[in-house]
C-alpha cells in the first residue's frame, strides 16, 4: 500500500531503540508519505537532531518555548497538521504522561492538542512493562481510541528477555498502512487462522516441537483484520504479540488446536498456516522422565489432521486454504497435498532455506486452476497480497 502525500508527525522518545526511527523514517519516505519529527529531551541522548533533519529534510521540533518555533509551527498547528501521530519509542514515562494527560514539553503537548488519530510503539524493560501502572496506562490509552504495536519478546538491550523491544520498522509501517486502509471488503465475514508450532509433551518438561515462529500465521491474522473481517486466531507457543482487533486462543498440543478451531464453526474463511505436529508420543510421562529410565523408544500416536477437518467437516468455511512447507519437490508435493487434504488453495513453500523464523517468505499458491509463483517478500506482505487475493474470491462467491 502507498502512502503518497500522507503527513506523519513522529514523536521520538527517550530510549536506546530511538535509533530505529531513523529507519522507520526512510522506510515511511520510501512509500511517499512525508515526515515531521518532535525530539525529546530523553531522545536526543540516543539520536541527534542532525541525523533526524538530514532524512525528513525538515526542521527538528523539540522545545516548547521555543518562540522561534512557536511563532512559525505552533504546537496546535503541528500536531494538527498532520493526518497520523506516531509515537516511538513510547517509553513508560512518556505513555505514564499521555495517560495522565500532562502536557508539560512540546511531545505531550502536541499529543494532548491533536484532532488525529495516534500509534504508539511501546519499548522498554520487561520489567517495566509488565509493570500493573504501565499495564493500567497502555489500558487507558486504547480505551481512548489510540492504537498501539508491540512491544515485541526476545533479547533486550540490557540482557534481559522478554517483552519490551521496539516493533521492527516494517511492522510499525504495516500498522500505519492499516491505519490508512480503507479496503473493507471482508466486512462481515468470519475468519478463522491457525499460526505457530504445536507442543506434543514427552513429559510435564519435555516436549516434540518444530521451527515454526508464527510470523506469517499472524501477519495474516493481522491483514484479515485489517480488511474487515472478524478473525480468530488460533495460536500454538510463540512469542509473538497477538495482532489488534483480533481474537487470540492459545493453544498447545494439535488436539487442543483441532478442538478450539471446532469451536469457531461456522467460519466464511479458514487459513491453516499453522505447523501442527503429525504424531505425538500415545503415553506421556506424568513426571519427568530420568535419564535411567527414558525409553530408547518412543511410540507415536497421529494427531489430529487440522486442515483435512475443515475442509471436509459440516461446517466447512466456504473457502479453506492451506500451508505446505517442503524442503524439495515443491510444486508436486503441495498439489498432491491439495488434493488429499480437500482444501481449496494452498500456500506452498520451500524451508530448506530457512524461512522458519524469518522475515521473508517466498511463496507459490496453488489452486485448481495450477501453480501461482509470487515473489519474495515480506510475510507482512505476503499477508496483505492474500487477503487481497481472498477478498476478490469469496466477494465473487457471494455475488
Amino acid at each position: 500500500m502507498s502512502l503518497q502525500g500522507k503527513r506523519i508527525l513522529l514523536v521520538i522518545g527517550g530510549g536506546i531503540a530511538a535509533y530505529k526511527t531513523l529507519e522507520l523514517i526512510r522506510q515511511l519516505q520510501k512509500r511517499g508519505a512525508g515526515v515531521r519529527a518532535i525530539l525529546t529531551d530523553a531522545g536526543a541522548q540516543f539520536v541527534t537532531p542532525l541525523s533526524v533533519a538530514s532524512l525528513t529534510a525538515d526542521k527538528v521540533y523539540q522545545n516548547l518555548f521555543d518562540l522561534t518555533q512557536e511563532s512559525e509551527m505552533g504546537h496546535i498547528v503541528l500536531s494538527r497538521s498532520a493526518d497520523l501521530v506516531v509515537v516511538a519509542p513510547a517509553t513508560a514515562d512518556l505513555i505514564a504522561k499521555m495517560a495522565a494527560g500532562m502536557a508539560n514539553d512540546l511531545a505531550t503537548t502536541a499529543l494532548i492538542a491533536t484532532d488525529k488519530r495516534v500509534l504508539i510503539a511501546p519499548a522498554m524493560n520487561v520489567k517495566m512493562w509488565e509493570h500493573p501502572a504501565t499495564q493500567r496506562n497502555i489500558a487507558t490509552l486504547k480505551a481512548d481510541g489510540i492504537t498501539t504495536i508491540g512491544p515485541n519478546a526476545g533479547e533486550l538491550a540490557d540482557g534481559e528477555c522478554g517483552p519490551g523491544r521496539l516493533a521492527e520498522p516494517d511492522e510499525i509501517v504495516a500498522a500505519i498502512e492499516a491505519m490508512f486502509n480503507t479496503d473493507q471488503r471482508l466486512s462481515g465475514f468470519k475468519a478463522l487462522v491457525t499460526a505457530g508450532p504445536t507442543h506434543e509433551p514427552l513429559d510435564p518438561v519435555r516436549y516434540i516441537a518444530n521451527r515454526s515462529s508464527g510470523k506469517q500465521g499472524y501477519a495474516i491474522a493481522s491483514a484479515l483484520a485489517d480488511a474487515g473481517a472478524e478473525t480468530v486466531l488460533v495460536s500454538g507457543p510463540t512469542e509473538l504479540t497477538p495482532p489488534p482487533r483480533v481474537k487470540l486462543v492459545r493453544v498447545e498440543t494439535a488436539r487442543q488446536m483441532w478442538t478450539a478451531c471446532e469451536a469457531q464453526l461456522p467460519a466464511d474463511i479458514a487459513i491453516c498456516s499453522a505447523a501442527v505436529a503429525d504424531w505425538r508420543p500415545e503415553i506421556a510421562a506424568n513426571s519427568k522422565l530420568k535419564k535411567r529410565d527414558a525409553p530408547t523408544t518412543i511410540k507415536l500416536a497421529e494427531n489430529p489432521d487440522i486442515l483435512a477437518g475443515l475442509a471436509r467437516h459440516a461446517k466447512r468455511p466456504s473457502l479453506v486454504i492451506g500451508f505446505a512447507a517442503e524442503t524439495d519437490n515443491l510444486i508436486a508435493n503441495a498439489t498432491a497435498k491439495r488434493i488429499a487434504k480437500g482444501c481449496d488453495w494452498i500456500v506452498a513453500n520451500d524451508v530448506s532455506t530457512g524461512v522458519m523464523g524469518g522475515d521473508k517468505n517466498l511463496v507459490h499458491i496453488i489452486t485448481s486452476n495450477g501453480d501461482e509463483a509470487w515473489p519474495e517478500m515480506s510475510k507482512l506482505d505476503v499477508a496483505r497480497r492474500l487477503v487481497a487475493r481472498i477478498a476478490d474470491a469469496v466477494g465473487k462467491r457471494a455475488a
